[in-house]
This record gives structure tokens, sequence and C-alpha cells, in this order.
């Protein structure tokens, strides 16, 4: 077997803190998590004329998270709670995306990357968790994100329970929008005490999940298990 290429969305600044000029970035442990078990990671720079080329040499898909929140416009939310938008990197996202869905190749969408693919089939967001619902959890948690902060419930008859192998998951959590109406062909996975959606999977394609927390710190067996599954079928 070959190693597999992972394409890997970044992040995109226009100017400050490292550079002047605009800049992409991705935390490291995005790439590392994918070599570890035998994936090559393929940062993917924001230019849609080149997807044609990334569909065929990439054999899978991680949508990232980041510091930032998708424009509500686009799933037609006019009330307030997001914060940074960031519409090149959300377009690209989105378009990539797409075609992915219409091959058999595995995604993986991470935080925000889950929030994108929700929002790109039509599903829509809460916009800030603090202001819509009444929850004793911090959805953004105040210790490291390289530990645990809350309890996650996964569905029994679901794809992500056959990955995982677990009923109830302890998991990190940095994030301050989640999933309301699930997009089409998407149904939910896991969910938190509070009923704040973890977790999503497509029906239709053969591996297309999208995962709240951030597994690539690899805290627990069930993070490991999700990207060993992730990179086998890639």
């Amino acid at each position: 077997m070959k190693n597999p290429i992972i394409g890997i969305t970044l992040d995109y600044e226009n100017n400050g803190g490292y550079s002047k000029f605009p800049w992409y970035a991705i935390r490291e442990n995005y790439l590392s998590c994918l070599h570890k078990f035998g994936a090559i990671p393929f940062p993917l720079f924001h230019q849609n004329s080149v997807n044609d080329y990334f569909l065929k040499t990439l054999d899978g898909l991680v949508i990232t998270g980041g510091n930032f929140d998708i424009n509500p416009a686009l799933y037609s939310d006019t009330s307030s709670g997001s914060r940074n938008i960031k519409k090149q990197r959300t377009n690209f996202e989105i378009e990539i995306f797409k075609q992915f869905l219409k091959t058999s190749k595995p995604i993986l969408g991470i935080c925000g990357g889950e929030q994108l693919m929700n929002v790109a089939t039509g599903g829509d967001l809460i916009q800030d968790i603090k202001a819509s619902i009444d929850t004793s959890i911090e959805h953004e948690q105040t210790n490291p994100r390289n530990e645990v902060s809350h309890e996650v419930d996964i569905k029994n008859n679901s794809k992500l329970f056959q990955i995982i192998r677990e009923n109830k998951i302890k998991v990190n959590s940095a994030h301050h929008q989640s999933v309301k109406k699930t997009g089409e062909n998407f149904t939910a996975s896991a969910f938190a005490s509070d009923e704040v959606i973890e977790a999503i999977e497509h029906t239709q394609h053969p591996w297309c999940l999208g995962i709240q927390w951030h597994p690539e710190f690899l805290i627990t067996n069930a993070d490991i298990a999700i990207f060993k599954d992730f990179i086998k079928h890639a």
C-alpha cells in the first residue's frame, strides 16, 4: 500500500503577526497526526483553479478549524453572534468540499470544518452557544487544548460508534458556535449533555465525518481511532 496523500486546508490572514503581508498558517499537530499513522499531509492554498488537480492527486481531505466564523449570510441568518469572517477561506473550502463529496474519498471536518460542511449542504449554525443555550459546559474550555474538558455521547447506530466502539468519551472543546439544523444527507451522531451537536456524518458518502472537538491532539483512544480509520479509507 502507498502512503495516502491527504489534502488539508490552511488558515489565512491578510497581515499582522507573522508578516505584514498575507500569509497562510496551520497548527503543527494537524500535519503530524496524519503522518504518525502513515499519511502524507498536503496543505492546500486557496485557489479553486487547481481543484481538479487536487481531486486527481489527493486520497482524502481534512477541513480544519480556526479562529473565525462562517458568514451567517450563507445560511440566511440575520441575527448576531458571529465574530471573525474569512470570505476567501470559506469560499475555497466550500468549493473543494463539494467537489470531494462527489467522490468516494474520505472527508474529515474538524471543529469549524464540521460547521463548514454543514453550511455547504444547506444546514445552519448556532451563532453563539452561550447566548442561545442555558448550559454549564464550557465549550470554549479554559484548560489547555491538549486536555479533555467534557463528555460526549455517541449514537449506537452511527458510523462514529463503529469507529470508536464507545458510547461515551471525553473531548477537548474550542468553539463558540455549533451545528443547528443538519445539512442535506447529514445526520447528528454525537451530542454533549446540553444537546449541542458534537459530530455529524453523511448518510450517502462512504466516509464523511464532521467532529466538533479537536482529535488532532490525539488525547484519547477515540481520537486515535478516528484518524486511523480515516487514513485506512484513504
